[in-house]
């Protein structure tokens, strides 16, 4: 679990204008999305938890400066 946060620590901070969204934003947020799926894959109680539309944009933005 200790891994997790430090992951959410990366993406609050990415958020919050602290760290650039770089690569290891990018990597963070796809280990917490595919952590959110597996969740959703063992519960319906998970199925209606989404990032929010700030997490989607910074995802955008970090998967084009992934490409670049």
């Amino acid at each position: 679990m200790a891994g997790m946060e430090c992951h959410c620590q990366i993406v609050g901070q990415s958020l919050r204008g602290d760290r650039p969204v770089d690569e290891q934003t990018g990597i963070s947020l796809e280990i917490l999305a595919e952590r959110l799926e597996r969740l959703r894959h063992r519960s319906s109680l998970f199925a209606g938890v989404t990032f929010s539309p700030y997490v989607e944009k910074m995802k955008r933005h970090a998967e084009a400066v992934a490409m670049s």
